[in-house]
Formats: C-alpha cells, structure tokens, sequence
C-alpha cells in the first residue's frame, strides 16, 4: 500500500482561453456620464413644469372659489342692503302719511266728519234720529255743520250731537237706529301698521320699526 495521498482533481477545465473584458476610453465614460446627466436634468425640468402647472392650476382654481365666494358675499350684502333700504323706505312713507294726516286734522278737525255726515244724510231721510259723537271742543261746529246738511238733504229727524272727552278732535261716530258710522285715526294707522307688516313678511323684507302715530292737536290748543 502506497503511503503517497491521491491527488484531488478539480472537475475543472482551466485550459480554456482567458475571457476578454471590454474596456471603455476615457471619452466613452464621460460621454455616458454626460448623457446621463443630460437625462436627469430632463426629466426634473418636466417633473418641475408639472409641479409648476400643479402649484398654478391649484392657485387658479383657490382664486377662483374665493372670487365666487366674495362675490357671493356681495349679493347677499347687497340683497340684505336693497332689502333695508325698501323697508326703511315704508317706514319714512308711513311717517310722512302720518305726520300729514295729523297736521291735516289739526288745521281742519271737522273735515272727515263733514264729508261722513253729509254721505249718511243722504240716505237717511226716514231715520228717526241722529247721534253725532266727537270731541268736545268740535261739538258746536260739528251741530251746525250737521244742521246744514239736514237742510239740504230735507231731513227732519232729532239731531244729538254728544261732546266725547275721550275722543280725540278729528275722530268721531255717527249713529242712527239701524247703523252707523265711525272716524277712527287710531284704527286707521293700525291698519296701515298691519298691511306694511304683511308686505314686509310676505316679500321677506326686515320687519318695519313702526313707531307709534302723532297724535292731532287742534292748532287752538
């Protein structure tokens, strides 16, 4: 028995030509280096414009809403203004109706009771009698003015003519058996507060501030 160890051979052919390994100039290197950079700039410049387009199109639709969102607010500002302005336009119209008709009432108190009375006596030839209710200070105007009336419409009923403290001049009640008539100023302007009221509610408008109506002295007070 041989005491040499057996050689181990490597299944391996290492008798085979060396491969051969490309080599790149120095010119090549920096040709692709240059490329490379070339295409790297290229493709941040589009990733740029599209941030930029982005950034722009997210600035110009920001611009926009709040453009519509102002504009919004100036409708409804002008809307709300318009709307004030029409029921501060009844408020002044209502003022002025008032404030007319009470110095009307003062330089002719017995005006509105004259024309009433003349109308009832125009149909009240069988009535039995006449009840004139006003303010004490136009009673006697208010009788003779009656008295005329009477005449020529040929009434020959009973005439009463009540002075009423709580009447103010201006104001006043005609009765006969079956009827009767009243001149309110009060209820007047209580009617003209509540149809402006409607309206206002009706068509939206701020609720008028409907101050109380003047009321009528007689300019010999």
């Amino acid at each position: 028995m041989s005491s040499t160890p057996a050689k181990f051979h490597f299944d391996l052919d290492l008798s085979g030509g060396a491969r051969q390994t490309k080599v790149m100039t120095e010119a090549r290197i920096a040709q692709l280096r240059d490329a490379a950079r070339a295409e790297g700039y290229a493709e941040g410049l589009a990733e740029g414009e599209r941030t930029e387009v982005a950034r722009a199109a997210a600035a110009l639709t920001a611009a926009g809403q709040k453009i519509a969102s102002d504009a919004a607010a100036t409708l409804r500002r002008i809307d709300a203004a318009e709307r004030l302005s029409r029921t501060e336009a009844l408020e002044l119209a209502r003022a002025i109706g008032m404030k007319l008709a009470a110095t009307l009432v003062a330089r002719q108190p017995e005006a509105e009771l004259d024309t009433l009375i003349a109308e009832c006596l125009a149909s009240l030839d069988r009535a039995p009698h006449l009840v004139v209710r006003c303010s004490p200070v136009l009673a006697d105007k208010l009788r003779q003015i009656t008295e005329a009336h009477m005449a020529a419409a040929g009434y020959a009923g009973r005439l009463i003519v009540m002075g009423d403290p709580d009447m103010p001049p201006g104001d006043g009640r005609i009765e006969w058996a079956d009827g009767g008539l009243v001149r309110n100023m009060s209820a007047i302007a209580a009617e003209v507060d509540h149809a402006i009221a409607a309206y206002c509610a009706s068509t939206g408008l701020p609720a008028p501030n409907l101050e109380p109506a003047p009321a009528a002295e007689t300019e010999n007070e």
